[in-house]
């Protein structure tokens, strides 16, 4: 467990009347000074630029301090020791609300807040303090290659459940030999593919029930409800594909050449993926839909959208301090210059003032929200121990695959999820 900051301590020894100070973010004189520390070092440039302009347009001074790949806790943590601390940072998962919640402003009410489209990025305590806020999501789902759809008698608007998307896949398998592709490509199971499943796809039985026993922190146990739904999916991924499922374990498939081949119409992945296939499609020939799995009222469905990228704001900054830092989100989201900034390098970004995005599957997630479909949070956020979890699930699935029983996945899915929880919260 992370040691408590010094800095808590001094916090609380100045007095309520400075404690109030921490946590504000009344209108001040303007003096403050801004310190993001950054999470994503690929935008590391595009930032220090921002920087500059905000600088020279506002007159507020920007530092911008990117942490390394993979080593962001670490250094916000010895980053948040120091005087000068960041007033900007990333509170990405429920984990690190737990760790940091008492150093985040409540972001309720504030400008930046009401800009945005949805809640449904912002992350929340236990005392429902809004802790952090997303600045950009990705999206996964069901890539469609359109063209193909159309030549096996169908449209994209058929499809709007589990129901219709099987009664289609079943169809375009059975017709595959004489349509020249298949409906689903390969799903290996291998480490260069098996995230999609164990990770993406396990989604959403933990997103169902996530919302069902309302999840505000990772349980110790899970009960594995709505498996089914994830039984419903890969049974369809499996069979409506031209692999031979006992072949999955060894892996060697390229699901993505697949795709670009023409092989297949469906494709699970994300919005990340856009580039690698727009180099060969139109933007007309795709589209991305929710995976249908079966759930009551899928129909309201939307992608399974989600970020780790959610910015907190210091308390125990300055209250100069916290209002530069809220006054310089507000502008990135709203201004010309922070837009087009933002649409650049992170995509989609859920506020009013958005820059269009030129990614079509972003564009499908955000069109999908803004028709009051209900988004697919990342509930895998919560696994615990997250490697060794879908490392004992992989192995499930093979058996599986191989003729085994759904029990063996079944048990892998929820007393693996207990058995990784008390790993990683043994004393």
């Amino acid at each position: 467990m992370r040691k408590k900051l010094i800095v808590v301590g001094m916090c609380l020894a100045l007095g309520a009347s400075l404690l109030a100070g921490c946590s504000s973010s009344k209108k001040t004189s303007g003096k403050g000074s801004v310190y993001w520390l950054n999470f994503k070092p690929e935008a590391d440039q595009a930032l220090q630029d921002i920087a500059k302009v905000y600088k020279k347009e506002k007159g507020v001074d920007v530092k911008v301090v990117t942490a390394a790949a993979g080593t962001y806790d670490q250094t916000l943590t010895s980053e948040m020791d120091k005087s000068g601390a960041p007033t900007l940072f990333v509170v990405g998962n429920q984990a690190s609300v737990k760790t940091w919640s008492e150093y985040c402003v409540d972001l309720k009410g504030t400008e930046v807040y009401k800009d945005l489209t949805t809640d449904d990025f912002t992350l929340y305590d236990a005392d429902g303090k809004a802790c952090s806020i997303g600045y950009c999501y990705e999206s996964y789902g069901i890539i469609v290659n359109k063209t193909l759809l159309k030549k096996a008698g169908y449209e994209v608007t058929d499809i709007k459940d589990f129901d219709s998307l099987k009664k289609i896949a079943d169809d375009i398998h059975k017709r595959s030999k004489e349509l020249k592709f298949d409906a689903f490509t390969s799903s290996g199971m291998d480490d260069t593919s098996s995230w999609r499943f164990t990770g993406h796809l396990a989604n959403l039985p933990l997103y169902y029930e996530e919302k069902a026993d309302g999840w505000k922190e990772a349980p110790a146990e899970i009960k594995g409800t709505y498996l089914n739904l994830f039984k419903n999916v890969w049974d369809l991924y499996i069979t409506d594909a031209a692999q031979d499922p006992k072949t999955l374990a060894t892996g060697g498939y390229d699901a993505e050449a697949e795709f670009l081949d023409g092989k297949a119409v469906f494709y699970q992945n994300g919005t990340w993926e856009y580039a690698n296939l727009s180099a060969k499609y139109k933007d007309e020939e795709l589209a991305m839909i929710p995976i249908y799995c079966g759930a009551d009222g899928e129909e309201n469905a939307g992608l399974c959208s989600g970020t780790e990228n959610c910015w907190a704001v210091n308390s125990q900054a300055s209250e100069e301090d916290i209002q530069a830092t809220l006054d310089f989100m507000k502008w990135l989201v709203s201004s010309e210059e922070g837009t087009k900034m933002m649409a650049e390098q992170f995509g989609e970004i859920p506020y009013k003032g958005a820059a269009e995005s030129g990614n079509i599957f972003l564009k499908d997630a955000k069109n999908l929200i803004e028709a009051g479909k209900y988004n697919v949070d990342w509930a895998f956020n919560y696994t615990p121990n997250v490697d060794e979890w879908r490392a004992t699930l992989v192995s499930a699935m093979n058996e599986y695959d191989n003729g085994g029983s759904f029990d063996v996945v079944k048990a892998a899915f929820v007393d693996g999820w207990a058995t990784q929880y008390q790993a990683a919260n043994a004393d």
